[in-house]
């Protein structure tokens, strides 16, 4: 009898870490920020529930009010859907039936230049505001006598937030391996609160983005890491709706990652609606191009989440520094 394959081993950070010989240029702001999550938030996302509970008139009428609350706390994007097995890591358990997935927009005048200090400071400060929302979304329902718990935006969580937000309607997966939103483009981060009062779920959508993805290949060309591939992989199987899934190269990918202040080239130079997602909201000038600081580490690690592959520890490897500056067309969507 063939042994069950492990579809989805936790992502363990600290193990990936010290795989790339640490996370060697972790701003002291960024540091503060972490710290301020697992020491202030990471408490609050579990609480106490109020013994009477207060039941609502629909299951509509629940979903109106956790977007509600959540839009209220600031959050960008609100999505419900149910939690399937596949969504939980192995070896975890989610007794819960619902989940609720959050989004919140990341500053692009933070990412005027990538990577960077300030856009790593700004990855860091937009996973507290996610904390914050979730804990604000799960408190309203325990307040009302309903079980939440927030899964860890940042952290150590018992199931994964991009199938989560896929169902709950956020948008369509791209080549970079993050989300694409019609109106935040792939410029904002996930948090989840979990819970078992019956919601209206939302529904997976098919905007023409996996298309255009087809077609661009901006991430690709800009990524350092050469962690973006060219084509489909047919073997990963497909996604909410129904296409066939991109493989990012998280050996490639998560080195870079942990070295050059979160990276996120990719979500910078995305062109999908480039135009409308890619300016301050707050009136602030901002540049429609990103300067990308290509800095090319060739920085390998073996990736636990490709089938037959386990992570490795590694001290040796190559590294080529061919920093350049790169602009991308004018010509954006």
């Amino acid at each position: 009898m063939m042994a069950k394959k492990k579809l989805n081993p936790p992502f363990d950070w600290e193990s990936w870490y010290q795989a790339c010989d640490g996370r060697v240029d972790h701003t002291l702001q960024a540091s503060k920020i972490v710290a301020k999550i697992y020491n202030e938030q990471a408490p609050k996302f579990t609480g106490f529930v109020e013994s009477t509970t207060r039941p609502f008139g629909s299951p509509d009428q629940a979903s109106k009010f956790v977007i509600t609350v959540a839009k209220g706390a600031g959050a960008a994007a609100v999505g419900i859907t149910k939690i399937e097995p596949s969504d939980v890591y192995d070896g975890r358990s989610v007794n819960e039936t619902y989940a609720i997935a959050i989004g919140q927009r990341m500053l692009w005048k933070h990412f005027q230049t990538v990577p960077s200090q300030e856009s790593g400071v700004e990855c860091c400060r937009v996973y507290y505001d996610l904390g914050a929302i979730c804990i604000a979304v799960a408190d309203a329902l325990r307040e009302r006598g309903y079980p939440a718990r927030v899964e860890d935006p940042v952290g150590d969580s018992d199931l994964m937030h991009i199938p989560i937000a896929l169902r709950a309607g956020f948008g369509e997966l791209g080549r970079h391996g993050s989300i694409i939103h019609p109106e935040l483009g792939p410029l904002f981060r996930l948090g989840t609160v979990v819970t078992d009062l019956p919601m209206t779920c939302d529904e997976p959508v098919d905007l023409g983005i996996a298309e255009f993805c087809d077609r661009c290949k901006a991430c690709q060309k800009y990524c350092p890491a050469d962690a973006i591939p060219e084509e489909r992989n047919p073997a990963a199987g497909v996604d909410p709706i129904g296409k066939t899934r991109y493989v990012l190269d998280t050996g490639c990918c998560f080195p870079y990652f942990a070295r050059q202040h979160y990276c996120s080239i990719c979500l910078a130079v995305c062109a999908y609606k480039h135009k409308q997602w890619a300016q301050d909201f707050t009136g602030e000038q901002t540049k429609l191009s990103p300067t990308t600081l290509l800095k090319i580490l060739h920085l390998r690690l073996i990736c636990h989440h490709r089938p037959g592959c386990t992570i490795i520890q590694s001290s040796k490897y190559c590294t080529t520094e061919a920093t350049q500056t790169g602009k991308l067309s004018e010509a954006l969507h």
